[in-house]
């Protein structure tokens, strides 16, 4: 038998092609720079900077001084997947059953299960963007090919072109990704738009995975949350939701989620848990299960904080010259531009640099994003009028 006499060396060692030519976080490469430093005034990533409500911290270490550290369910312990399916049914007045709900190990875990079941290489996605680059990227690791219908600003506000987007989901299409309220622009679906989107996907039988995780944080006092895809959901719809504990219960540290997809997806979806996490740990599903049961009144105070923040942060920022703030409905973010200011990265490595400002630049979320800035205003008024403090002296050369 011949030896196969090729050298190889630690430079040959590489990840596959797909892979190697992922971006990197530019929200990670800037907070990663600065991480630690007591002068920097991070605004750059997307969670609140107030601890997960005591109720559920104290669920959850109950749970483990019960001992109760071991496997469970890949799909979640039966109470925590019954909770979600009671929990969505009161909130948007549709029945739905455990049966269609899957617990997950974080959010963005819940995307990439939820791509892994639908989608195979060459498979076309539509995306609305901007948008996290997690929910785009995924598609693009598992050999898909991603269009992009950017969201604009009309009348001051962010508006989605539904004709354009009808327009690009072709009956070729695979699967529409959508995010409602948007990270990074707040912009939220409207009901026509969600009907005419349902519509067109069924008769074409497109699949719609929607990631509804700010759907809590609407700026709306007279509504309990975003409009959704899910109170029209009728059997045999290809529709998946995916939901967070991460915003709306201030558990960003927790990694846990939820899934809810037809019952038929269920056998293959815990194949796919066990092959990628095998289960939640439960004291975080105790936690969870906490959240659902008692945390309303931590909900309610968050969403009444969230509009006072943006009231302040945006009041602040057209007051300054040449900075432009599209109006939206929810989430927890500012999405703005200073006429002039076109590379968002740059801009951002120039805060970060001269006044220890922190934001996100719009460029990560995307080419739509570029010369954008993202503040996340989930934080106390004190530390916002610092920030704005800070631009005002980038602003004025000081």
């Amino acid at each position: 038998m011949e030896m196969d006499n090729r050298k190889f060396r630690s430079s040959d060692l590489f990840a596959r092609s797909t892979v190697r030519e992922l971006p990197g976080s530019l929200i990670r490469e800037l907070a990663n720079s600065a991480i630690g430093s007591s002068e920097i005034l991070p605004f750059w990533f997307g969670e609140s900077d107030q601890s997960t409500p005591m109720f559920i911290r104290e669920a959850a270490a109950q749970s483990i001084m019960r001992g109760e550290t071991f496997y469970s369910q890949n799909l979640g312990r039966p109470y925590l997947r019954e909770a979600i399916a009671s929990y969505l049914t009161q909130l948007h007045q549709k029945p739905f059953s455990a049966d269609q709900i899957a617990v997950a190990g974080s959010g963005v875990s819940a995307l990439m299960l939820a791509a892994q079941l639908l989608l195979e290489p060459g498979d076309r996605v539509v995306a609305v963007t901007p948008l996290w680059p997690n929910v785009v990227e995924i598609p693009r690791i598992l050999g898909a090919t991603i269009a992009r219908v950017g969201l604009t600003v009309r009348g001051g506000r962010w508006a989605l072109d539904i004709d354009r987007l009808i327009q690009e989901l072709t009956p070729e299409t695979r699967l529409l990704v959508l995010n409602s309220p948007n990270n990074p622009t707040g912009w939220t679906i409207g009901q026509e738009s969600i009907l005419a989107i349902l519509a067109h996907c069924r008769r074409h039988g497109i699949w719609i995975l929607v990631d509804e995780v700010y759907e809590r944080l609407i700026h709306d006092q007279a509504v309990s949350s975003a409009p959704s895809f899910l109170p029209h959901y009728e059997a045999g719809d290809r529709l998946i939701s995916v939901n967070s504990f991460s915003k709306a219960w201030s558990m960003t540290g927790w990694r846990v989620g939820w899934i809810c997809a037809p019952e038929p997806l269920m056998q293959d979806l815990a194949k796919l848990i066990e092959y990628n996490t095998s289960c939640v740990a439960e004291p975080t599903q105790r936690g969870a299960l906490a959240a659902l049961e008692h945390g309303e009144p931590a909900v309610s105070l968050l969403r009444s904080h969230l509009r006072d923040t943006r009231k302040f942060i945006v009041d602040h920022l057209e007051s300054l010259p040449g900075v432009e703030v599209p109006a939206a409905d929810g989430a927890m973010y500012v999405f703005f531009q200073i006429n002039g200011y076109d590379d968002s990265m740059d801009t951002a490595r120039q805060l970060l640099r001269t006044v220890g400002l922190g934001l996100a630049p719009g460029s990560a979320f995307g080419p739509e994003g570029n010369g954008w800035l993202r503040w996340c205003h989930a934080v106390s008024q004190e530390r916002l009028n610092d920030g704005v403090q800070r631009l005002k002296q980038f602003l004025s050369g000081s």
